[in-house]
């Protein structure tokens, strides 16, 4: 063995040791869990399947619990009782963001999700301001939903009966929402622009590249492969908004803002003074970047999958039919203030929202210092992952937590009632902002299609598992055919 081998091995062999002496010091601050390796830490033990591997990990070294991703610690929370007392009673310490490798590289530090400190407070508050002012919650922008459900139903009438898969139609919906929120207009649904980059990005978070991504950023941002196209894409979709910003600077009226674009340059120029102002044209830029891909993707799965549920139980399609049909027949639009009066649709969306378990993992947050939590020391800087689904079929706070069933959320007179577990949207101060314009949109668009069409697997042979399709949902995002039949008007028994 040569000299310079003999020193390549020996710095390897002091590298290892290093990394496993720093490890083990830090281990025996944090919670117990599985005994890391070398570089890799725990990556083969909780494969790619990561919430499926976190709950298993949950019953062996109990609800608080540390896993090893790469060289990076991250804290797991399991039951709702746990996620609770960290996010709420220990507000403070939990409400950091925790690094996140993909979205720091299409932010760069700025907007809401990656941000922390006095540019996250100021940003967060306009944002959460400006869609309150333009509706979320009110009647403005309840009639852009409305409106909206108007063109999704022309769109299904139009595709005549013929199975199609809802996917397109849904997605187009639910972003233009988005688009008359953030560019004050809206894409016919032939045009298709930017969807297809919305779900390229989503599909690659999913599946086992963007793990591997986060596990190891450092490395796989400079490795050639598809990821870089993805990002690339992204890069697309933010030149698209830089041209909107400057077509709305020219075109701004301050005394009648359009939407949020308008608002934040009046915000902006009012700030132009102001030392620590955060409004600058970047964050204005991630902001809305923000908003298109998160109100997007996850909005339209869940009605795709409320469709799913529609045709797996179609007496529960016929129940909510039937609930439309007394409250608001078919001569208008639902609206949010049917919903109080609605109390099994209310129920079934809201168990719909609990049982898909659309995002099982909350975004990593950060303990701001040392902490203490439940007798373990939880040193400043820790990743932490709350694991929101654990929450969801917390059988502490649910009658039925392991099956779908809407009983879940009905009193014994068939009254609603709300379950405390449900946090699908996270809890604490960071939870998504726009939490109120997405439960708007899901009951306005579902109850608008229900009320005009019947929904039935594309062939009669065709059966769905829910379990295996929200499963499939956070590997590759969900595919299926269907077909909507149009519904005729019900008078004392009869149809017409």
């Amino acid at each position: 063995m040569d000299v310079l081998t003999l020193s390549l091995c020996s710095f390897m062999l002091f590298y290892v040791i290093t990394i496993v002496w720093r490890t083990q010091k830090t281990r025996l601050r944090l919670p117990p869990g599985p005994t890391p390796l070398p570089i890799i830490g725990n990556l083969l033990q909780v494969s790619f399947a990561l919430y499926k591997c976190y709950l298993k990990l949950s019953k062996q070294y109990g609800p608080v619990f540390t896993v090893w991703l790469g060289s990076k610690p991250v804290v797991a929370l399991c039951g709702y009782t746990v996620i609770k007392e960290a996010l709420i009673n220990y507000a403070h310490q939990f409400s950091a963001r925790g690094f996140l490798p993909i979205s720091e590289r299409l932010a760069g530090g700025y907007g809401i999700i990656t941000t922390n400190g006095e540019r996250w407070q100021q940003v967060r508050r306009f944002a959460v301001s400006t869609l309150r002012n333009f509706g979320m919650g009110k009647r403005s922008m309840e009639e852009r939903v409305q409106e909206e459900s108007r063109h999704l139903i022309k769109a299904i009438e139009d595709i005549g009966g013929k199975v199609h898969n809802p996917h397109t139609v849904l997605g187009r919906a639910v972003n233009n929402v988005v688009n008359l929120v953030g560019f004050g207009r809206r894409w016919d649904y032939d045009d298709m622009k930017y969807i297809s980059i919305i779900n390229n990005l989503f599909n690659f978070l999913r599946r086992p590249l963007g793990v591997a991504y986060v596990a190891f950023d450092s490395l796989m941002k400079h490795l050639p492969g598809p990821h870089q196209k993805v990002f690339a894409d992204c890069e697309h979709v933010k030149s698209f908004i830089r041209e909107e910003i400057e077509s709305h600077r020219r075109s701004l009226d301050p005394e009648s803002p359009r939407d949020f674009i308008d608002c934040f340059l009046i915000q902006a120029d009012k700030e132009k003074d102001v030392r620590n102002s955060e409004f600058c044209m970047e964050n204005l830029l991630i902001s809305v970047l923000e908003l298109f891909f998160a109100g997007t993707e996850t909005t339209s799965i869940t009605l795709q999958y409320s469709l799913l549920v529609m045709i797996k139980h179609p007496k529960v399609q016929e129940r909510i039919q039937e609930e439309i049909d007394s409250v608001i027949g078919m001569d208008r639009l639902p609206s949010i203030a049917d919903r109080s009066n609605m109390p099994y649709t209310n129920a079934v969306i809201h168990e719909i929202l609990r049982y898909m378990e659309l995002v099982p993992m909350a975004l990593p947050h950060k303990v701001t210092e040392d902490v203490t939590f439940r007798g373990f020391i939880i040193p400043k800087g820790t990743t932490v992952f709350p694991l929101l689904a654990s929450a969801l079929s917390d059988p502490q706070y649910l009658k039925w937590p392991y099956e779908f069933n809407p009983q879940n959320f009905l009193d014994e007179n068939g009254k609603f009632c709300s379950q405390e577990a449900l946090i699908p949207f996270s809890a604490g101060k960071r939870i998504c902002p726009g939490e109120g314009l997405a439960r708007m949109e899901i009951f306005l668009f579902l109850t608008a299609l229900l009320q005009k069409f019947s929904f039935h697997p594309a062939n009669t042979t065709d059966t769905f598992n829910l379990d295996v399709l929200r499963r499939a949902i956070r590997k590759e995002g969900l595919s299926f055919n269907l077909r909507a039949n149009p519904r005729m008007k019900k008078m004392h028994g009869h149809t017409r």
